[in-house]
Formats: structure tokens, C-alpha cells, sequence
């Protein structure tokens, strides 16, 4: 079972800000799992983390988030 996390949480488990989690999420690198209906607060799983740090490992490569944005959208990664 995954756990689940809101963004605050990513953002002290993976080192990003949160300010870089949501834009990120504006460009459509990862995505959130649901949202809570009384707070809408955003929910995210482990399988955004794997997500941010292949995020992390390409950018670390050189890659743009324009170039990590096509390998993500065509399935070539994660």
C-alpha cells in the first residue's frame, strides 16, 4: 500500500521547495493523486517521489524540464 502524502510532506521528503513541487505540477511533470473535498488540500504517493527524483537525476544530467516534460509524455521514462 502506498502511503500518501500532501505537498508539504513531498517537499520535506524529497528537498524541493514547495514552490518548485507546484510548478512542477503547473507543467505537468507529476500529478496528483486526489484532493481532500473539505480542505482540497492535494494528495500524492510514492510514485510522485520516484517521479521528483528522476526529475532531479535528469535535471543533474543537464536535461531542461521542456526535455523532461516530452521524455515523461511519451513514456520514455518513469
Amino acid at each position: 500500500m502506498n502511503t500518501i502524502y500532501l505537498l508539504k510532506d513531498l517537499a520535506v521528503r524529497t528537498g524541493l521547495s514547495a514552490y518548485t513541487i507546484k510548478y512542477y505540477l503547473k507543467l505537468g511533470l507529476i500529478k496528483e493523486i486526489g484532493r481532500s473535498p473539505g480542505t482540497n488540500f492535494r494528495y500524492f504517493d510514492d510514485s510522485t517521489i520516484s517521479a521528483l527524483e528522476n526529475i532531479r537525476s535528469l535535471r543533474k544530467d543537464k536535461l531542461t524540464l521542456k526535455q523532461i516534460n516530452k521524455k515523461i509524455n511519451t513514456g520514455a521514462i518513469i
